[in-house]
C-alpha cells in the first residue's frame, strides 16, 4: 500500500510516501525557519505564500526519490487541522485536486494524531500508551487504546511549551525557534537560580502563562535596577521546571490509568533534556518510554501518511466511510475528539 502524505499546517512545507505503514521511501521537508527568524515566530501570511510557491516541486521531489508516479498512488492522505488557516488550505486544496484529478481516496488527518504516529513509523509501541504532545502550538496529555481510539486528558490552558520557550527566548535575546538555544544553555547554568512558582492548575492540565511572566519581570527588573545575571542560569531554572512539571504529570498519568508505556510527540519531544528525565525516571517505574529521531520531531508529512495508514487499518471493512468528499477544509481547532 502506497500512501502520499501532505503537511503544510505551519511553517514546514512537507510531502512523503510511506509503504506499507512503516517503510518512507520519501520525506521531503522544506522548512521556513530561516524566513521567520528575522520576525521572531511565525507570519501566517508569509507562511502560505511559502506553501502555494513550494509544494508542487516537493511533490515532484518526494516522487523522484520514491520512484514513484502518481499513479502508483494508494491513498493521498494531507493534515486538514489544527494550524494555520491559511497554511492548511493550501494543503488542503493542492490534496483535494490531485486527489480529484488523479481519482485517488483522500484521507483528512489529524495534526496531533500524526505527531504521535510518528512513533509508530520507527518501532514498536505497546498499547494502551499515553502520548506527551509538546509543540509549539499544543501541550497534550492523549491516550492511545488498544483500537487506536485517541482521548485527550489534559491540556495547556494558556500557553503551548514551545511558545512559552519561544517567549523566554526572545527576552533573553536569544533569537528564534528559542526552544533549542535554551535546550543548549541549560547545560551551562544553574537550574535553582530563580524560584519559580508552581501553576495551580487541574490535575492533568498546563499552564505556562505565568512561569513565563515570571521570568519576563525578574529579566525587567533586574535591568532596570542594573543587576547582572548569567542567562545560562534563567534558561535553565526556565527549562529544569517546565521539564519537571511536564515530568511530573506524565507519570502520574501513566500510573493512574495503566498504560503500558509513554512516547512524546511534537516538535518539543527533541529537547534533550525532556528525553533523558522523562526516561530516568519513566522507566525506574518499569514505564517504557519512546520519542521518535529528531526529524520525525518536527512537522513533516511522513508522520500524516502514518495516521491515514493506521485510520485504514481502523476502518477495516468500512474504509469509504472515512474518505474526504470535494468539501473537505481546513479546521485551524479542533479537540481530538471531534476528529473526522
Amino acid at each position: 500500500m502506497i500512501i502520499l502524505g501532505i503537511e503544510t499546517s505551519c511553517d514546514e512545507t512537507s510531502v512523503a510516501v510511506l509503504k506499507d505503514g512503516k517503510e518512507v521511501l520519501s520525506n521531503i521537508i522544506s522548512s521556513q525557519v530561516e524566513i521567520h527568524r528575522e520576525y521572531g515566530g511565525v507570519v501566517p501570511e508569509i507562511a502560505s505564500r511559502h506553501h502555494i510557491r513550494n509544494i508542487a516541486s516537493i511533490l515532484d521531489e518526494a516522487l523522484l526519490k520514491a520512484n514513484i508516479t502518481l499513479s502508483d498512488v494508494d491513498y493521498i492522505a494531507v493534515t486538514y487541522a489544527p494550524g494555520l488557516i491559511g497554511a492548511l488550505l493550501v494543503g488542503v486544496s493542492f490534496a483535494k485536486g490531485l486527489a480529484l484529478g488523479k481519482n485517488i481516496p483522500l484521507i483528512p488527518v489529524h495534526h496531533l494524531k500524526g505527531h504521535i504516529f510518528a512513533n509508530f513509523l520507527e518501532q514498536d509501541v505497546p498499547l494502551p500508551n499515553l502520548a506527551l504532545v509538546v509543540s509549539g502550538g499544543h501541550t497534550n496529555l492523549v491516550l492511545i487504546d488498544e483500537e487506536y481510539r485517541f482521548t485527550n486528558i489534559g491540556g495547556t490552558l494558556d500557553d503551548a511549551v514551545g511558545e512559552s520557550l519561544d517567549k523566554v527566548a526572545r527576552i533573553l535575546d536569544l533569537g528564534y525557534p528559542g526552544g533549542p538555544v535554551v535546550d543548549r544553555l541549560y547545560y551551562k547554568g544553574d537550574r535553582n537560580f530563580l524560584p519559580l512558582p508552581d501553576p495551580r492548575v487541574g490535575k492533568y492540565e498546563f499552564s505556562f502563562s505565568g512561569l513565563k511572566t515570571a521570568v519576563i519581570n525578574y529579566v525587567h527588573r533586574a535591568k532596570s535596577r542594573g543587576e547582572s545575571f548569567r542567562i545560562e542560569d534563567i534558561a535553565a531554572s526556565y527549562l529544569g521546571k517546565v521539564v519537571d512539571i511536564l515530568v511530573h504529570k506524565t507519570l502520574a498519568a501513566a500510573k493512574e490509568y495503566g498504560v503500558r508505556g509513554i512516547l512524546i510527540a511534537g516538535g518539543v519531544a527533541a529537547n534533550s533534556l525532556l528525553r533523558k528525565e522523562l526516561r530516568e525516571k519513566a522507566e525506574a517505574l518499569g514505564i517504557p518510554v519512546s520519542f521518535p529521531s529528531i526529524r520525525l520531531c518536527m512537522d513533516n508529512a511522513a508522520m500524516i501518511a502514518a495516521g491515514a495508514w493506521y485510520k485504514l487499518r481502523a476502518a477495516g471493512n468500512e474504509k469509504e466511510k472515512i474518505f474526504a468528499s470535494a468539501e473537505l477544509n481546513g479546521i485551524a481547532t479542533l479537540p481530538l475528539e471531534r476528529d473526522l
